[in-house]
């Protein structure tokens, strides 16, 4: 399994991303900053409050716009595209098509 946390901030809805990838399926999980371990990006925001969760399968024919669609919910398009090129790197995501 491969899991990265994405600690955002201010420019995100509670300020933490979380992406694991097991296999072909794709979870991204958004959390609250935990200010009791501090308000730093060194801070351990292990046990942070996780608020919403969202799974696609990486060989779903839409699944670069499902996971774009819901990584702009919760912050900016530039820290979607972040979100989205680490996992491209560790998954092969078919990507949007252009028509």
């Amino acid at each position: 399994m491969n899991k990265k946390t994405f600690k955002i901030g201010e420019y995100c809805k509670g300020g933490i991303i979380e992406v694991e990838i097991t296999g072909k399926i794709i979870t991204v999980i958004g959390k609250d900053w935990d200010f009791s371990t501090g308000s730093k990006k060194d801070s351990d925001q292990s046990n942070a409050k996780e608020f919403i969760r969202g799974t696609v399968e990486s060989t779903d024919g839409s699944a670069y716009r499902k996971l774009y669609d819901f990584l702009t919910d919760l912050t900016t398009h530039y820290y979607t595209e972040k979100v989205i090129d680490w996992i491209k790197t560790k998954t092969e995501l078919i990507p949007a098509r252009s028509w």
